[in-house]
């Protein structure tokens, strides 16, 4: 199984809903909350290539993007293989 990073907020609907779509593949992830956690946003932003909004989602250490990137992936069946790498 693959390694799933994600950084959120709790107040982000589109965090929640990058959560729910990974949850409903079965893909296990950890979460980094970066309003609880602030020192690791600057982690976030570097490792996203300046990306600075959440979420930030990364599959065994590769940048996928946010929640949109997320669900492209899976409407163009990408999104399964990379899990289940």
């Amino acid at each position: 199984m693959s390694t799933v990073e994600i950084y959120t907020t709790p107040t982000c609907g589109f965090c929640h809903a990058a959560k729910r779509l990974l949850t409903s593949k079965g893909a296990s992830f950890s979460e980094v909350n970066v309003m609880a956690q602030p020192e690791r946003r600057a982690e976030m932003t570097q490792r996203a290539n300046g990306g600075r909004t959440v979420p930030q989602i990364f599959i065994d250490g590769k940048h996928i993007g946010g929640c949109d990137d997320l669900y492209e992936l899976d409407r163009a069946g990408k999104l399964d293989p990379l899990l289940s790498a």
